[in-house]
């Protein structure tokens, strides 16, 4: 049954919907955590220290995060996985493009794929650069992600490539979240309007919000 529901185009699409809505739920607890550094760096760093020690004493030091870690995990390669082969078959059913563009479709839906591509690349770089420490610049410091973060914000490449990685999420949000309420059959032709503004509000919110982190190094209120 799995397997029959994993080889239909519906299945797909359902598993990519579910993924999604789990990683934007992580993404609203990402945002909010994140614009903790605002606060300083002993409430960002004793935030950070909690992320490892929540659950505790019934779970082990790490054992939530890690937890948390390995659905995201399952998560990022369910929906990629979906994407990709949802792609390939719409190329073998339609060998060759159409002569005319769809007029409605908008930029985010025309862009989805490679938005995905930027944020699947984005996220490789993200984990080495404020987890792994391997490609951080100004000398990784394990423990201490304040100083981590405004490293990272203090170059000009470090900006670029996480404001272009946000405003990429921004429009796949904006389209995934609509596409998303189609595929589990939440919308209709009254709900349409409305989670289309939810959708917008939700692509807003955690474009500004993720990008208010950079901002906040760049213009020298977080440092």
């Amino acid at each position: 049954m799995a397997r029959t529901m994993w080889d239909s185009t519906v299945g797909k699409k359902t598993i990519m919907a579910v993924s999604g809505l789990i990683m934007l739920l992580y993404l609203v607890a990402h945002m909010i955590g994140n614009l903790k550094i605002y606060f300083g760096a002993g409430e960002f760093n004793h935030y950070a220290h909690w992320l490892r020690t929540v659950g505790e004493p019934f779970m082990h030091y790490e054992w939530t995060l890690w937890l948390i870690r390995i659905v995201l995990v399952v998560a990022v390669v369910a929906h990629a996985t979906s994407a990709y082969q949802l792609s390939r078959r719409d190329i073998k059913a339609r060998p060759s493009k159409y002569v005319h563009r769809k007029p409605r479709a908008s930029y985010a839906t025309r862009t989805m794929r490679w938005g995905g591509i930027i944020l699947g690349l984005f996220i490789v770089w993200h984990i080495l650069d404020l987890t792994t420490g391997t490609v951080h610049s100004g000398g990784f410091q394990e423990g201490h992600p304040y100083q981590n973060v405004v490293d990272t914000f203090s170059t000009w490449y470090g900006n670029v490539i996480y404001i272009v990685a946000m405003l990429a999420l921004g429009l796949h949000i904006r389209h995934g979240f609509w596409s998303a309420a189609q595929t589990l059959g939440v919308g209709s032709r009254a709900r349409d309007r409305a989670l289309k503004t939810v959708a917008d509000v939700l692509a807003l919110l955690l474009t500004a919000g993720f990008i208010a982190v950079p901002v906040g190094v760049m213009t020298g209120v977080v440092s």
